[in-house]
């Protein structure tokens, strides 16, 4: 069956591709070169679903700096560059240690190539439902009324399973409800964040790594910190209600947005449900609301 496909694309190749027969292109040689885009296509997607993608962003930026040094000739860069990539490769390698050991693991599991090609049908599609973001902002100001602390986080295109794993695995619906319950004082869940990911609620108790932003407000918590230290790390949007004042605040892109109103995060959330969301976005969206708000300020005068 193998041999039989391998000849049809022979034949396809050689029949439309007058370069096939110019540089003797073998079965063999076409075998490799879809196993190789296989290989190169799993490599993107694994980077796309970890912290590893703006690693590899920062990655081709260092590539095409090295390339520009090496049209124009500067050698001591190019020298430079040539002691330090393999101190950098094992760097990546320590770094990464978790995602590659997981990504290893997967090659092991029955549904790796449906979870690999799984996005392809979904990637039109909206991120999660109107619903939960209505119960998602209803329960948040619910919270805020009574002064009980919450950290949700809203998953987007990095996958969250480091920190998912960190927590108590729930998979159930988004409800107000079910929020309120979970962050309800002396609850076996209330201390630790939730992870919402698509219309469920994937984990609970989960612990985020703190910010060590020193530019931080004093006043603020440990909830606070732990916000900004996910959005430093992953695309995510997190909620966080302080238990202090009952004010609701938003962590994107390593900022934090403080004391928002409903309609605000409302606004956010459905930015993300239909995948428009990343952080220069976000920014670019926040400047546009300012200047609304400053123009309906002067328009009221």
């Amino acid at each position: 069956m193998v041999q039989d496909l391998l000849g049809a694309l022979s034949s396809f190749a050689s029949k439309y591709l007058f370069w096939v027969d110019r540089y003797n292109i073998t079965k063999t040689d076409i075998a490799e070169i879809i196993i190789i885009s296989f290989l190169i296509y799993s490599i993107l997607v694994w980077f796309k679903q970890t912290r590893a993608w703006n690693l590899l962003k920062g990655i081709i930026v260092v590539l095409v700096f090295v390339l520009i040094c090496a049209i124009f000739q500067m050698n001591n860069i190019l020298w430079i560059a040539g002691k330090t990539i393999n101190v950098i490769a094992i760097a990546i390698i320590i770094v990464f240690q978790p995602e590659l050991r997981r990504a290893l693991e997967q090659l092991g599991q029955k549904n790796f190539l449906t979870s690999l090609f799984s996005f392809d049908s979904q990637k039109n599609q909206e991120r999660f439902s109107e619903r939960v973001t209505n119960e998602i902002v209803k329960a948040t100001y619910e919270m805020a009324k009574v002064k009980t602390g919450a950290l949700i986080v809203v998953e987007q295109d990095v996958v969250l399973g480091e920190f998912e794993r960190t927590g108590i695995a729930l998979d159930s619906l988004v409800s107000s409800q079910l929020l309120i319950n979970i962050f309800e004082h002396n609850t076996p869940l209330h201390d630790g964040a939730i992870i919402v990911r698509g219309d469920r609620i994937v984990s609970a108790t989960c612990y985020l790594p703190l910010s060590d932003n020193m530019g931080l407000s004093k006043e603020l918590g440990t909830r606070h910190r732990a916000a900004v230290g996910i959005s430093e790390v992953c695309d995510a949007l997190t909620i966080v209600v302080s238990e202090e004042t009952g004010n609701v605040s938003i962590a994107i892109g390593g900022e934090l947005y403080r004391n928002v109103d409903a309609e605000y995060l409302k606004g956010k959330l459905n930015f993300i449900r239909k995948g428009a969301m990343d952080v220069a976005r976000f920014k670019l969206w926040k400047r546009r609301m300012k200047n609304v708000q400053k123009n309906d300020k002067t328009s009221g005068e």
